[in-house]
């Protein structure tokens, strides 16, 4: 009777509104914090009052991240940390909540961003699908195994975990095979997860970015250049966000939407971009979902058997 009526509380106090989780005081953890999505919610959340604890391996862009997002501050008291943390590292990441949670008391906002656009297709070496694996997830399952037992325990108000998945570990585009197995699976954890969490005061939500001017993949060619003993010119990347595509949404929009779909309650948080709008996200999932109930062959949508009949599929439905 006791637990149930633990429950029952907790669960009465969990709330879609985000303006009772992401509010002055309250405290946020962002991993993958250096660049892109994860500073940008780093900026956001400091200029609302909270604590914030940026969290990622790049110790240089960490430490400059840091420094923007402590310039945001509100209050002389506001708590804004970096730790250079992998988050590949369970240990590691557990050392880090019990740092977080000594300093802090709570935590109301986790965000699981951290990952890498390494990769390759079915034939990959081990040592580069185990890579991939461990950042993208385990990562956020670390995270998870690190917080949430004791955000479950926070009695007097409602938390989140977000984690970042991608499109890719919806549909699924050949290309890159271990980044959309590392996505994929990272979607059914999170969507386990929300099932799990539904009795308490915690709840949980799978962001799922499109084209983004992140330096996910100039990281990840630089990183390469740098193992085979290779320079590396950032300019020779298509789109970053120091050179931002006109098709891709910056972070801050993607941070923007975050909280507008929090706040409707959503779960699956498909953000758009310039280029693609959310009929044609939809019918994308789909298309790629319904490959096991028509039968068709798998990742028809790129199959030269099924290419008039999945334009057709879109001009039927307005697109």
């Amino acid at each position: 009777k006791q637990k149930q009526k633990q429950k029952q509380k907790q669960k009465s106090i969990r709330s879609n509104t985000m303006s009772s989780i992401l509010k002055a005081g309250n405290t946020a953890v962002i991993t993958g914090a250096s660049s892109g999505i994860g500073r940008a919610a780093a900026l956001d959340f400091a200029t609302k009052g909270m604590n914030v604890w940026l969290v990622d391996v790049d110790e240089e862009e960490l430490e400059l991240a840091r420094i923007i997002v402590v310039s945001k501050k509100k209050t002389d008291d506001q708590i804004i940390e970096s730790r250079v943390v992998d988050v590949s590292n369970l240990a590691a990441m557990k050392e880090l909540a019990q740092t977080v949670f000594e300093k802090c008391g709570s935590v109301h906002f986790l965000m699981n961003n951290a990952g890498i656009g390494s990769g390759g297709g079915a034939l990959t070496d081990m040592e580069m699908v185990e890579k991939v694996m461990a950042v993208n997830t385990y990562g956020p399952i670390h995270g998870c195994l690190a917080f949430v037992p004791q955000m479950k325990e926070q009695s007097d108000s409602s938390s989140m975990v977000v984690n970042t998945g991608s499109k890719q570990g919806i549909t699924m585009p050949p290309g890159n095979l271990t980044y959309n197995m590392s996505k994929a699976a990272l979607k059914c954890y999170t969507e386990g997860l929300s099932h799990e969490l539904m009795e308490t005061s915690v709840q949980a939500a799978l962001l799922i970015p499109g084209w983004v001017n992140t330096s996910i993949v100039l990281k990840s060619l630089r990183t390469k250049a740098e193992a085979a003993g290779e320079s590396f010119d950032p300019n020779s990347v298509f789109f970053h966000e120091s050179k931002p595509a006109d098709g891709a949404w910056m972070p801050q929009q993607v941070i923007d939407y975050m909280i507008q779909e929090l706040d409707k309650g959503r779960f699956y948080i498909v953000c758009p971009d310039n280029d693609v709008d959310p009929t044609v996200d939809k019918l994308r999932m789909t298309w790629t979902m319904q490959d096991i109930t028509e039968d068709r062959q798998p990742l028809s949508r790129w199959h030269p058997d099924y290419k008039e009949k999945f334009a057709a599929f879109l001009k039927e439905n307005g697109k």
